[in-house]
């Protein structure tokens, strides 16, 4: 009997996004290798992947399209707020014609359920979109968009009078629908971009006061990640947090605000947030004293619980940033060997070649950008690349540059450098 399956991203499309020229196509969909066939999800006739990986040398577009991923979450979740004459960010490949339209398109599975959705934007304006699902594995169309005509499929004829009403070229039809409808597939589709894709960019999010909340709320978590702390070798033997809301009058004296600013604080509340690390002889406040490894550990370990027992889509830039490459190695191993009938999903990019390794990832499970002739990103999977050997060392053959995806250093320029040749 097929195993319950709740969500999961099967495969994503983009073009003209950044560094990102003509389609690259990335697929969750495991191939024909048998290699560690025991992790791989059954969903209808195909086996899904838990965890990806991609390399590729700085500047290739490794960012670029997690980027892409991250874009269509946000246009999705937002959109419905665009005001008139706003336009949508666009940022084409630098050799693209002036009107070539940024495509995206997703597949997924939402409650057991397969969803094809997918938008161009061309000028800074939805040019077209659609969404399909897939009941009993037979294509159903939801919607169809060209400019701003609508056409519903023949199950949605009355369903969207409302929805059209706030249509703009600045929004999505989905964003709208999702708000102005009760069509169930219409909120399933938007909630697996609101909710189940998580996308974590160490340069912007701090999950820091999220991950004190849910430890406040919530006693099993906070003991599975002491556990995990002390599983990773941190010496931590307990956590104690606290994180309360506040009326900012009330902190006047701690916050030492001047005397002409207290009548505009009015009641305005704010947070306090606390945290500290407990270890054998002594505590370690959070913000001010610990290092930026167990930091990083403790703004993403709790959010990736939730990930897990949720199952939900964890897309990373640089997973490896403040971490070590050990603790790496746990984080991708957690995915791998997670024993629920939630299905969780990890995708991340990383410089760390510890983890090219057969024993850790399948060859469908790497991924390479690189960047050709224009300069635009390729995407490919070591399982497209030939005569690659069972036996091989794969972090090897990446650093030497046998399956691209690396920078050809010019080694006669170091060589003229080190010997003083330019004086």
């Amino acid at each position: 009997m097929m195993e319950r399956v709740l969500k999961m991203l099967l495969e994503f499309k983009c073009s003209n996004h950044k560094s990102i020229k003509e389609k690259v196509n990335f697929s969750m969909i495991a191939g024909s290798d048998n290699t560690f066939g025991e992790l791989l999800k059954e969903y209808g006739n195909f086996k899904v992947l838990r965890s990806a990986i991609i390399y590729g040398a700085n500047g290739s577009g490794k960012s670029n399209f997690i980027s892409a991923l991250a874009f269509m979450c946000e246009l999705v979740g937002n959109s419905i707020n665009h005001q008139p004459g706003q336009g949508i960010f666009q940022a084409p490949h630098k050799l693209s014609a002036e009107d070539a339209p940024s495509e995206y398109n997703i597949q997924f599975v939402k409650n057991e359920v397969r969803y094809a959705y997918g938008f161009s934007v061309k000028k800074n304006l939805i040019q077209d979109e659609y969404l399909y699902y897939f009941p009993k594995g037979r294509q159903v169309k939801i919607f169809e968009r060209d400019g701003m005509t609508i056409m519903p499929g023949d199950r949605y004829k009355n369903a969207f009078e409302v929805s059209n009403g706030i249509l703009k070229d600045n929004r999505l039809f989905l964003s709208c629908a999702a708000n102005y409808s009760n069509v169930k597939e219409i909120e399933e589709a938007f909630m697996f971009f609101n909710k189940d894709m998580v996308i974590y960019n160490p340069e912007i999010n701090n999950w820091t006061e999220y991950s004190i909340d849910l430890m406040q709320n919530n006693a099993a978590i906070k003991e599975v990640f002491v556990n995990i702390l002390q599983a990773l070798g941190t010496g931590a033997r307990d956590v104690k947090v606290k994180l309360e809301k506040v009326r900012l009058s009330d902190l006047q004296q701690e916050l030492h605000i001047p005397d002409t600013l207290k009548s505009l604080i009015g009641v305005q509340e704010g947070k306090r947030v606390e945290a500290k690390i407990v270890y054998d002889q002594f505590e370690v406040d959070l913000m001010t004293e610990e290092s930026a490894g167990v930091k990083r550990l403790f703004q993403m370990i709790c959010p990736i619980i939730d990930i897990l027992k949720n199952g939900k889509i964890l897309i990373c830039d640089e997973l490896e940033n403040s971490l070590h490459e050990s603790v790496i190695l746990q984080l991708v191993q957690l995915f791998q060997y997670y024993q629920r009938d939630e299905f969780a999903q990890l995708i991340f990019s990383t410089h760390d070649t510890s983890l090219l390794d057969r024993d850790i990832f399948r060859r469908d499970q790497v991924w390479f950008t690189q960047l050709n002739d224009e300069r635009a990103t390729d995407l490919y999977s070591l399982a497209e690349i030939k005569n690659v050997r069972k036996s091989e060392n794969l972090a090897k053959g990446y650093i030497s540059g046998k399956y691209g995806a690396m920078p050809m250093l010019n080694k006669n320029f170091f060589q003229e450098l080190r010997d003083g040749v330019w004086g």
